[in-house]
């Protein structure tokens, strides 16, 4: 009897053990569950801050991008702004007095010579020159005319707009001119009594002039030309552009001509100020 109350007290205790030992494991199991939920719930967190980060990330990289893009614009526009000036300020005249005279303004016509001077035409059709390159192309004029000595050099202007200013410019300069009529064959001929041998002819109108520069072209002599946008470059060593039809732009073409060519030449005169090349009313001829 006292065997089987003591089997009995032990069976109880294992029992009692055994509960213990699964409430034990029951708590293991859900701390575990526990643990995992909460890596769990850590490692969604972590990745949403990851996914934050990087989406801030690229939202400061795009506004640093469009800064920079902002600079860079800024500084262009002023680097352009001070190139535009330094090339103003290194003009002939100023910018002013170019858009006075007219010289930009062209015709309706543009010949495929011309094209590439021209930047835009205006609501009536004129087509405009760029005022730049106008500036370069009488610079390059200049030059090329001061490298001849005044008794190799004939200038042809049979526009009336220009026989003021051409008299003017041979007055100071030297150089023969032909206004009103050229004499045919003059180049040509050496039968001729007033045969003439040159190294140079300058063109005002190559439509006007076309005489004299086909004359110039038959004994290979070289050619200055100033073009209109209507007007062929053809024939021409040198081109001048800028409108050869009107009284203020021709004596502008004609005063940058002879100040230029004085001064390269060494040549003392007294030129008249712009003013008296920009006048439209007549004046009278000078001999």
């Amino acid at each position: 009897m006292p065997e089987k109350k003591a089997e009995k007290i032990e069976i109880s205790e294992e029992l009692a053990e055994g509960k213990g030992e699964i409430k034990e494991l029951a708590e293991l199991e859900s701390l575990s569950r526990r643990e995992t939920s909460e890596r769990s719930e850590s490692l969604e967190t972590e990745k949403n801050l990851d996914s934050d980060l990087e989406k801030r990330k690229k939202e400061l990289l795009e506004r640093a991008k469009k800064l920079s893009l902002k600079i860079a614009e800024t500084k262009t526009e002023e680097l352009k702004e001070q190139v535009r000036a330094k090339k103003r300020s290194e003009m002939l005249v100023p910018l002013e007095e170019y858009v006075k005279s007219g010289i930009y303004i062209g015709k309706r016509a543009v010949t495929p010579d011309m094209k590439p001077f021209v930047y835009r035409r205006r609501a009536d059709g004129l087509a405009i020159f760029n005022t730049d390159l106008i500036d370069e192309k009488l610079k390059e004029g200049i030059r090329y005319l001061s490298q001849f000595n005044p008794g190799d050099i004939i200038l042809v202007c049979k526009r009336q707009a220009g026989w003021n200013f051409a008299e003017m410019f041979s007055k100071l300069t030297g150089i023969r001119i032909f206004t009103k009529k050229y004499p045919a064959g003059i180049l040509t001929n050496p039968k001729l009594p007033n045969f003439t041998e040159n190294e140079l002819t300058v063109i005002i109108d190559s439509w006007l002039d076309r005489n004299a520069l086909s004359d110039t072209l038959k004994v290979k002599r070289k050619i200055l030309m100033v073009c209109d946008t209507n007007n062929f470059a053809h024939g021409a060593d040198k081109v001048i552009i800028g409108n050869n039809k009107s009284v203020k732009s021709i004596g502008l073409i004609f005063y940058l001509l002879t100040r230029g060519y004085c001064k390269a030449r060494g040549i003392e005169a007294e030129i008249p100020d712009l003013e008296w090349w920009m006048k439209e009313e007549e004046m009278p001829v000078v001999y």
